[in-house]
C-alpha cells in the first residue's frame, strides 16, 4: 500500500515555508504606511512623567507663590460678596473671580502641558522618525469582529501585557513603601509642624517618589523598546517564497525579463547584420573577431564601426561580407583594438586613424576607387 503525502502540511508558517528572511525595504515601507512600527508606549509615558516631576521640583516655589496669590486675591474679595443687603448674588463679581482663577490655573498648567506635548512628540519621533499616516485612524469593520476581539484578549501578547502591568504595580508598590518607610518620622511629625513646613515636607516626599517612579518607568521603557524592535523584526520576517514573489512583482518575472532581453539582443543583432553589406571593409582576427567599418566623408568625420562580433558571430559577419563582395582584411592587432574599444555606431578614436586609413586605402586601391 502506497501512501501519498502533501509536504506543504509539514511546512512551517504556511506553504511558503518558515519565515527566516529579514523583511525587505518594501515590506517595511508598506508596514509603516499602515502604521505598523516598532514603538513602545512606555517611552512616552516615562519621559512625560520624568519631565513633569522635574518641572514640579524646579518650579515648586513659583507654583506655591501663584497659589498663595490666588488664594489671597479670592479671600480679600469675600467682603465684597457679602455687602449686598437685598440678598442678591453679585454675579459680576463671581464671574470676574472665576475668570481670574481660571486664567491663573491655565498659566500654571501651561508649561506642563506644553512640555508634556513636546516630550511625547519627541519620544515618538526618536522611535519611529517623522512619517505621519492616517491609515490607522480609518474605520475597519474587521476590528468589530467579536471573534477577533476575543482572540486578542486571550492572545500571548495580551498575557504578556498583563504580566508587565502586574510587575509594574508590584515594583511601584515597593518604591512607594520604601520611600514612605524612610520618611516615616517626618510623616508622624506633620501634625506638630506649621502649615508651610508640612506642605514643603509633603511636596518633597511626593516629588522624590515621583522621580523614582519616573526613573523606573524609563528603565522599563528602554527594555520594552528593545523588545518591541525585536518582536517587530520577527513579525516582519518573510519566507523565501515571499521574497521571490516580491522581487517578481517589483522587477518583473526573471524569465519574462530574460526573454525580453533576448529578443532585444536578437533585434539589435539583425539590425547590425543588415549594415554589414554597406560596410567598406571587414577587419578580422581572423578566427575570433570581425569588425565591419564604413567611411563616408560627407556624413562622418571619421570611419564608423557598423558591426562587430566574436567567434560564431564573427563567422556570420564574414559570410555575409563574402555574399555581398565586402572586402575582408586580416589584421589581428587592429581587429582586437577595434572590438575592445569601439562600440557599434561609434566613430573610431583618433589613435586608430592611421591604422584604419591604411586598411581603407588598400581596399579602395584594390577596388579601383583611388
Amino acid at each position: 500500500m502506497i501512501l501519498s503525502y502533501d509536504l506543504q502540511f509539514f511546512a512551517k508558517d504556511g506553504p511558503g515555508g518558515e519565515k527566516t528572511e529579514p523583511a525587505t525595504q518594501k515590506k517595511l515601507s508598506d508596514a509603516r504606511k499602515e502604521g505598523q512600527v516598532a514603538k513602545s508606549r512606555e517611552v512616552g509615558l516615562g519621559l512625560s512623567l520624568m519631565s513633569a516631576f522635574l518641572m514640579l521640583k524646579l518650579m515648586a516655589g513659583w507654583i506655591g507663590e501663584s497659589f498663595l496669590e490666588g488664594f489671597s486675591m479670592i479671600y480679600n474679595r469675600i467682603p465684597e460678596a457679602v455687602k449686598l443687603q437685598d440678598g442678591s448674588l453679585p454675579m459680576a463679581l463671581f464671574s470676574a473671580l472665576f475668570r481670574n482663577t481660571l486664567l491663573r490655573m491655565l498659566l500654571i498648567l501651561a508649561p506642563f502641558l506644553i512640555v508634556g506635548f513636546v516630550i511625547a512628540f519627541v519620544g515618538d519621533l526618536i522611535q519611529v522618525k517623522w512619517s505621519p499616516t492616517f491609515k490607522p485612524m480609518r474605520p475597519k469593520f474587521s476590528k468589530m469582529n467579536p471573534a477577533k476581539g476575543l482572540k486578542k484578549i486571550v492572545s500571548p501578547q495580551s498575557l504578556l501585557e498583563l504580566g508587565k502591568a502586574v510587575v509594574k504595580v508590584l515594583l511601584i508598590t515597593y518604591l512607594v513603601y520604601t520611600t514612605l518607610r524612610d520618611q516615616v518620622n517626618g510623616i508622624y511629625s506633620l501634625y506638630d509642624m506649621p502649615l508651610i513646613q508640612a506642605i514643603v515636607l509633603t511636596g518633597s516626599i511626593v516629588l522624590n517618589l515621583g522621580i523614582k517612579i519616573s526613573l523606573f518607568f524609563l528603565i522599563i521603557a528602554g527594555l520594552d523598546y528593545l523588545y518591541q524592535k525585536w518582536k517587530f523584526s520577527e513579525d516582519m520576517k518573510m519566507t523565501k517564497q515571499e521574497v521571490k514573489d516580491e522581487m517578481k512583482n517589483a522587477e518583473g518575472d526573471p524569465q519574462i525579463k530574460g526573454k525580453i532581453r533576448q529578443r532585444m539582443r536578437e533585434a539589435s543583432r539583425r539590425r547590425m547584420m543588415q549594415s554589414v553589406p554597406e560596410a567598406d571593409v571587414v577587419i578580422t582576427n581572423p578566427t575570433h573577431y570581425a569588425v565591419a567599418v564604413k567611411y563616408d566623408a560627407e556624413e562622418y568625420a571619421a570611419p564608423m564601426v557598423t558591426a562587430k562580433g566574436e567567434d560564431f558571430l564573427a563567422q556570420k559577419i564574414k559570410e555575409l561580407a563574402r555574399e555581398h563582395d565586402v572586402q575582408i582584411v586580416e589584421d589581428k592587432p587592429l581587429a582586437r583594438m577595434l572590438y575592445a574599444n569601439v562600440e557599434i555606431g561609434e566613430l573610431i578614436p583618433p589613435e586608430l586613424y592611421q591604422a584604419v586609413a591604411e586598411v581603407l586605402a588598400m581596399v579602395y586601391h584594390a577596388q579601383g576607387r583611388v
